[in-house]
């Protein structure tokens, strides 16, 4: 039983104005895993003056400096690797395997590129007579959600030290320990006081607070597109930078000559990996019409063959994070088949022997057309549709009619094919032929997806702010 009673302000962890609090759930078991004080509107304000206070001085630290800071971190991450694979496991039910080989290594990953890219990075540029600086933007608040916890701190937090802000984090309530062992390891390899704080809260209450503090220079969201809304707009009267990543509804280009096997099991497993829980997931499978029957034969088989079950017993998918997850799922799988979808695989329900937990069945769903209501709305569960097509070109106009662009993917066996096809797409990234990730891409969508770019070099852009120091040089005589 993990109690996170305290927030970490200044430099200390310090006990809240409130003494709310939430229990949080162990979505494999239902039974309560820990709890944590609930924040209101006067701990953001107390971590905000912290962090104010903070950035006159950690603004002013060198590019080697920040170097060694992260080196510490990196450190300090090592020693706690362990543990945070486990209070990923427990908080949000990712299988061990996936909690060690990704969601953990994913704020290592983070980490170790936001260090790699400061250690080259061009700060300031003479362009003529004028000087062109970037600089710290100033204190940041950052909203980060539950499926993936450690990669969307990370990714944020990482680039937001290496240019020298400071920042106020609230993690997801749903999903806070890893946030909580975050902490601890930044604390351990000597972030200085008020550089880094933590509150936790929810987002009417805490993200409210965060996005519309006349003294957070900028927030940082990631989430669903609705949530973002409410951002933006609670952060319009102070004018401050918004950066979000929001939903997304990923479409799966399969085109005619590509390796139909292949793409559609790469397809399947994709959507299935983190119970479906993941904002780029290639959640529209677009197959030739003449392939359909290969193509929902195929997926069947691969997704009847994806186990499901605690995150100890070696399955493939665990739980979804909650009951309102599992709950929102049925109810668009029960959509999809009203709506005259074919169920190819899956279905409503928990699987076969699991009464206990939000476990969902891996689904598909076949010959669905894009104005249904599962091929418009984001999912966020292990559930597939596929559509049919006629011609490249309608695949493309389908690929395009959704009002996300977070990603896209596309399969082909001619890769000039592929690269064509990928440049029409309006996706933030484009991934040719089962490519892997690349931390070094910027990361980011196009439309209701969002705005701004995470991830490598493009990362450090969202924290800096451009001055233009006119007259630096002396014109020639």
């Amino acid at each position: 039983m993990r109690d996170y009673l305290n927030f970490y302000i200044d430099g200390q962890w310090v006990a809240p104005a409130s003494a709310k609090t939430l229990d949080v759930i162990n979505p494999a078991t239902e039974a309560v895993a820990g709890r944590i004080s609930m924040g209101s509107a006067a701990d953001v304000d107390r971590a905000v003056k912290a962090a104010r206070k903070a950035f006159a001085s950690f603004s002013q630290t060198s590019v080697a400096e920040r170097c060694a800071l992260l080196e510490a971190i990196i450190a300090e991450y090592q020693k706690r690797y362990a543990d945070m694979a486990a209070a990923i496991t427990e908080e949000m039910g990712a299988p061990t395997v996936l909690s060690q080989k990704a969601q953990a290594a994913m704020g290592i990953g983070h980490l170790q590129t936001a260090l790699a890219v400061l250690k080259h990075y061009e700060f300031s540029e003479q362009r003529g007579t004028t000087m062109v600086s970037k600089e710290p933007i100033g204190v940041c608040g950052l909203i980060t959600p539950w499926n993936w916890p450690m990669n969307q701190i990370a990714c944020k937090v990482a680039p937001a030290l290496a240019v020298g802000c400071t920042m106020v984090l609230k993690p997801s309530e749903i999903a806070p320990f890893s946030a909580q062992i975050w902490t601890e390891i930044l604390h351990a390899a000597g972030v200085p006081a008020g550089v880094f704080n933590l509150v936790n809260g929810d987002g009417p209450t805490v993200g409210a607070a965060i996005s519309s503090h006349p003294e957070v220079d900028m927030v940082s969201f990631t989430g669903s597109t609705r949530a973002g809304i409410e951002v933006a707009r609670n952060a319009a009267p102070t004018v401050k930078r918004v950066h979000q990543e929001l939903g997304g509804k990923s479409p799966n280009l399969i085109l005619p000559d590509a390796d139909l096997k292949r793409a559609v099991t790469g397809g399947v497993r994709g959507v299935m990996s983190n119970s479906g829980q993941s904002c780029n997931a290639p959640t529209r499978m677009l197959v030739p019409q003449a392939q359909m029957a290969d193509a929902l034969a195929i997926a069947k088989q691969v997704a009847e063959a994806t186990t499901v079950g605690a995150p100890d017993s070696g399955a493939a998918l665990g739980p979804v994070v909650s009951a309102t997850q599992w709950d929102k799922i049925q109810t668009l799988i029960h959509k999809g088949i009203e709506e005259g979808a074919t169920l190819v695989a899956g279905g409503p329900g928990r699987p076969e022997g699991l009464d206990k937990g939000y476990y969902v069945r891996p689904t598909v769903l076949g010959n669905v057309n894009n104005q249904m209501t599962v091929a418009r709305e984001e999912i966020f569960g292990p559930v597939l549709v596929v559509i049919g097509y006629d011609t490249v070109d309608q695949a493309v106009q389908i690929a395009n009619d959704t009002p996300y662009g977070l990603a896209a993917y596309v399969s082909a066996g001619d890769i000039e094919a592929a690269r064509q096809v990928a440049g029409r797409l309006r996706a933030g990234q484009v991934f040719i032929n089962n490519a892997g990730t690349d931390l070094m891409a910027p990361f980011g969508g196009y439309k209701q997806s969002g705005n701004g770019r995470e991830w490598g070099e493009h990362a450090f852009g969202e924290f800096l702010e451009v001055k233009a120091m006119l007259g630096w040089a002396p014109k020639a005589a």
